[in-house]
């Protein structure tokens, strides 16, 4: 009798138990699952041979991917091969296992015999229940906190890593796309029935479900309408003639009078039928959308809920893509077709794919090769836009126009082109899209970089830009603040020259001693500062070259110096007129006698000042060799009254 090993894998690692005996025929009975629940009795019957812990939460996730998708991994096999006794003649070893395809497997791999039925669910059962037991350290707290981190991170994975995660969007809309039909048509069956009571006549007028109930919703009451209504009615039914025989229709319609109340209420409910419209046409609209995003080339040729309601039967693009052209032909049609296999009739000639145009455009004789022709088309542009890297729908449209053609070979017996000439076509303008949109993406980059750096050129000269005009605020600043010096200088002269007696003779010694002090603690700081400018200038001023004009700049600074010597000159009456500089026949002036100018006047200025105030007490505090120079002066120019 072969011996019975149990696999068991957990969150927490794969577990191996061995099985003395176990009631295979009463298994299900009250009293054996009572045992099985007793913990004491379960140790009796199944024993723990050995444990192998995952030694992390990614080797775990590794693992129970590996066991759900039934691939044996190197780790499992290594441990069963490790714990489990050699098969001899004498000793048969059977595996139970919880998974057929790991059962499957093992049986491939280590050439075991693999079970998943009999007793083996039962055991693995009480395995579960009490595991705690059996391995040491491992708590029930601690065994449902991995198994929750471990489902957590399965189903992240699955959900991540799904290939179909597109195309689920697209089985979810089209499925309630049908189902908001279906409602849509029995809620405006049932308004129309509810309705009808105040106003059956507008059910034969007005057929159409959306605007019954958009009419219903404007009429109301139907006593209510007048002329002036009309127009409300045009914009729903689009129709002047509809209108007026609604008009018509309630002014003689022999429907019974309704309370407000139940007025209310079909007007909620027809509300309610139009909101459900307008959603579906939103739904619709997303639907197109999203099949030209994952299926451009199916959308195109067999049309967008067609080409959904192919996806969705078929579970995913992928498979849809992976079903040979004969089971697309009949997909939709399982029940016809197995009751014909079954009552050995004919078999169906579509399923879905009779929805599309060109069956319907298509002779009663021609149906079937038309829809085996379409049939095929579809798995070629399936195919293409489930594998294909550049989703584009310029094959579509080529495998469009195969099967236009072919209609028109089955009416005229036009002979249609060769698919590789077509095929070679959609080739060639694929490739041309796809270097138009290179072309297009190397422009935007190469935009993008540009408006990069102009942004970054235009950073930089905003920040260099307050630098200079800091810096010519400073100039600006250093230069009135001169300008400010020299006219105070200027106005101080001019004050002590005011505040003169005009009678030389009446004053006294005291006077004239602190008009000299402060005409002395004055005259360096004028001469210097009227000095100081000059050379400033001169210095500043550019030498001009041979045979060109001197500027003009260097006349206007000369004439701004002359206020400056008449203020000084206090005690003369006439302004001194300054002769205009010479200019060399090169045109250039020179720069010499402008200086030797200037200080001469400054002594006049001086010295005529001192005679003003008083020679005497000006002598007796000078030292002798500026007395000696006064007297020669004096001398030559004569003695002051």
């Amino acid at each position: 009798m072969a011996q019975l090993y149990i696999l068991f894998e957990h969150a927490s690692g794969f577990g191996l138990f061995r099985v003395t005996e176990f009631e295979e025929v009463g298994a299900f009975l009250p009293q054996v699952e009572e045992a099985v629940n007793d913990s004491s009795k379960f140790h009796s019957i199944v024993r723990l041979v050995g444990f192998k812990p995952f030694t992390s939460a990614a080797s775990a996730l590794e693992n129970i991917n590996a066991i759900s998708e039934g691939i044996l991994t190197s780790e499992l096999s290594a441990f069963l091969e490790t714990n489990l006794p050699a098969v001899g003649k004498n000793s048969k070893v059977l595996l139970g296992v919880a998974d057929v395809k790991l059962a499957a497997a093992i049986n491939e791999a280590l050439s075991l015999s693999v079970t998943h039925v009999g007793v083996v669910p039962e055991i693995i059962r009480g395995i579960r229940q009490h595991l705690s037991s059996y391995v040491k350290g491992l708590s029930p707290a601690s065994m449902r906190q991995t198994e929750l981190g471990l489902g957590h991170s399965y189903s992240r994975g699955k959900v991540k890593f799904n290939v179909n995660r597109a195309d689920n969007m697209i089985i979810q809309s089209i499925n309630i796309l049908d189902q908001l039909d279906k409602d849509i048509n029995t809620f405006a069956m049932r308004m129309k029935e509810w309705y009808s009571y105040h106003f059956p006549e507008l059910g034969k007028i007005v057929t159409d479900n959306y605007q019954y109930s958009l009419c219903a919703d404007a009429i109301k009451d139907r006593k209510t309408l007048s002329e002036a209504s009309l127009e409300k009615l045009e914009e729903i039914v689009m129709d002047p003639a509809k209108a007026q025989a609604i008009l018509d229709a309630s002014r003689m319609s022999m429907g019974m009078d309704i309370s407000p109340i139940d007025l209310m209420n079909i007007e909620r409910f027809a509300k309610r039928v139009i909101s459900l419209s307008a959603y579906r046409k939103q739904l619709a609209e997303y639907l197109k959308n999203k099949m030209s995003m994952v299926a451009p080339n199916l959308a195109v040729l067999i049309g967008e809920v067609v080409g959904a309601r192919l996806i969705s039967h078929s579970g995913s693009l992928t498979n849809l893509a992976k079903y040979p052209a004969s089971t697309v032909q009949i997909l939709g049609a399982e029940k016809a077709l197995f009751r014909a296999i079954k009552t050995r009739s004919n078999t169906p000639k579509y399923g879905l794919i009779y929805h599309a145009s060109f069956i319907a455009r298509a002779g009663l004789a021609n149906k079937g090769r038309i829809s085996r022709y379409l049939a095929n088309k579809c798995s070629i542009a399936s195919r293409i836009d489930c594998f294909s890297e550049h989703l584009t729908s310029v094959y579509g449209e080529k495998l469009k126009e195969q099967v236009e053609e072919r209609l028109k070979f089955y009416e005229s017996g036009d002979i249609p082109r060769k698919n590789v000439e077509v095929m070679a076509e959609a080739l060639s303008e694929h490739n041309e899209a796809l270097s138009r949109a290179q072309l297009n993406a190397k422009k935007r980059k190469r935009e993008e970089m540009a408006n990069g750096d102009e942004e970054g050129l235009g950073e930089g000269e905003s920040e260099e830009s307050p630098k200079k005009k800091k810096k010519k605020k400073k100039k600006k600043k250093a230069g009135d603040e001169e300008g400010a010096n020299a006219v105070e200088d200027v106005a101080t002269a001019e004050a002590v020259v005011a505040e003169e007696p005009e009678d030389l003779n009446g004053t006294t010694e005291e006077s004239v001693k602190k008009k000299k002090k402060k005409k002395k603690s004055l005259q360096p700081d004028e001469g210097q500062d009227v000095n100081g400018s000059q050379e400033q200038e001169t210095a500043e001023e550019p030498v001009p070259a041979d045979g060109e004009d001197a500027p003009k700049k260097k006349k206007k600074k000369k004439k701004s110096l002359l206020p400056d010597e008449v203020n000084l000159n206090g005690s003369q009456e006439q302004e001194p007129v300054e002769e205009p500089a010479q200019v060399d026949d090169e045109g250039t002036t020179p720069k010499k006698k402008k200086k030797k100018k200037s200080l001469p006047l400054e002594e006049e200025a001086m010295e005529t000042s001192f005679t003003v105030n008083g020679g005497e007490a000006a002598d007796q505090q000078e030292s002798p060799k500026k007395k000696k120079k006064k007297k020669n002066r004096e001398g030559s120019i004569g003695a002051v009254p």
